[in-house]
């Protein structure tokens, strides 16, 4: 720590901690921190935002990092009409690939799959499944208990949309990451058919790939697209690029970024010149009828 002017950080409110809490999210330099934490007057997504504008900070994945390991755990029922999906934590991969944690993990999504669609509040204080007067939760802090170690459940999701909707899930072969998502027919018929079940699993594995944000561009929250716009604002001022082109260089940055995240308008993961609106609209047209994406989750061990 000798090498960095600490008694200067500590003059202008920016400790250590917040200094190594945005590296690690950024995996900007030390120094490139420091000065962008004091130029956003300690406040951590705006220091984010002014690295990510002047090119210093990585991959913005990163930011959701952390040292948590554990299982993503899911499954659909006969024929794709509900499915759930669960991630489970612990502190060490040690425990999360024991025996007992998996039993754990897996007695939970069993509960899950046969509930009703719930928030995790909800879920954690449904009473437990097999036991005399406990809930979900003191089913988790037993497990803490006997582990040794911090156990929690990090999500539980459960998709149950009718006659008319298909469920698709994804999951890694090493259980680190999982996808639930849900599609709607125009027809029952269509909802069971094999095209339709085959497009839900084809789309679960492009998120688990891709990651997009949300599945439409009007779903995107507005807070998101305002930071996308300053740190185009931002990179434009920097380029030296003539003020009356400006505004069409954030335009396109902009539209760029909400094309990248965006589910419908991603490149398809095995073909990335067909976009996923197009794979929908082939099933559709196999199908015979509508077909469009409601909603997805992806889980990822590590991730908030």
């Amino acid at each position: 720590m000798s090498n960095y002017d600490w008694e200067t950080m500590t003059q202008t409110k920016i400790s250590a901690k917040d200094v190594a809490e945005l590296r690690a999210r950024t995996s900007a330099g030390m120094m490139d921190c420091k000065k962008a934490l004091e130029e956003a007057g300690g406040d951590m997504s705006r220091a984010a935002e002014l690295l990510r504008s002047k090119g210093i900070a990585k991959a913005e994945k990163r930011a959701g990092r952390s040292t948590s390991q554990g299982l993503v755990v899911g499954r659909l029922n006969a024929d794709a009409s509900q499915g759930a999906i669960l991630e489970l934590t612990s502190e060490t991969d040690f425990v999360a690939r024991t025996e007992e944690f998996g039993a754990v993990a897996n007695a939970l999504l069993e509960q899950l799959s046969d509930a009703a669609p719930m928030s995790l509040a909800e879920f954690l204080a449904q009473p437990a499944a097999g036991a005399t007067g406990e809930t979900v939760a003191d089913v988790v802090k037993q497990t803490s208990g006997k582990t040794g170690e911090l156990v929690a459940i990090k999500d539980a999701v459960k998709y149950a949309p009718g006659a008319t909707g298909t469920v698709g899930l994804y999951l890694h072969h090493n259980q680190q990451v999982g996808v639930l998502i849900e599609l709607v027919s125009g027809t029952e018929e269509a909802a069971r058919s094999e095209t339709v079940g085959a497009l839900a699993r084809e789309l679960a594995l492009h998120v688990a790939s891709a990651n997009p944000l949300a599945v439409r561009a009007e779903d995107i929250p507005a807070e998101v697209i305002e930071r996308e716009r300053r740190i185009a604002e931002e990179q434009a001022a920097e380029s030296g690029k003539p003020e009356a082109v400006r505004g069409k260089i954030v335009e396109g940055k902009v539209k760029k970024f909400i094309a990248e995240q965006v589910l419908v308008d991603q490149g398809w993961v095995k073909d990335d010149k067909k976009p996923i609106h197009s794979l929908i609209a082939d099933a559709a047209k196999a199908a015979g009828t509508t077909v469009s994406v409601v909603r997805f989750v992806r889980r990822q061990v590590g991730e908030s």
